[in-house]
């Protein structure tokens, strides 16, 4: 299944905080997307992911960042 949350907007720590509420229901193969504009947003998911032993994959759009946090 796939989830979205969109902080686009938000500032370093807020995406952080609410990616972190949301990976924990993460079952095999479900992917959280997040949407982000704060230029911070790709290195501190990243380090969530690793964290968490999810994979990260972070690719800039118009505006801002797509991260896909995949357990």
């Amino acid at each position: 299944m796939e989830r979205e949350l969109d902080v686009r907007g938000l500032r370093c720590p807020i995406p952080l905080v609410r990616a972190r509420s949301l990976v924990g229901a993460l079952a095999p193969g479900d992917v959280l997307l997040v949407r982000a504009t704060d230029p911070e947003a790709p290195v501190d998911l990243g380090a969530l992911a690793a964290d968490r032993g999810l994979t990260c994959d972070a690719e800039p759009e118009p505006g801002g960042w797509r991260i896909a946090l995949r357990r």
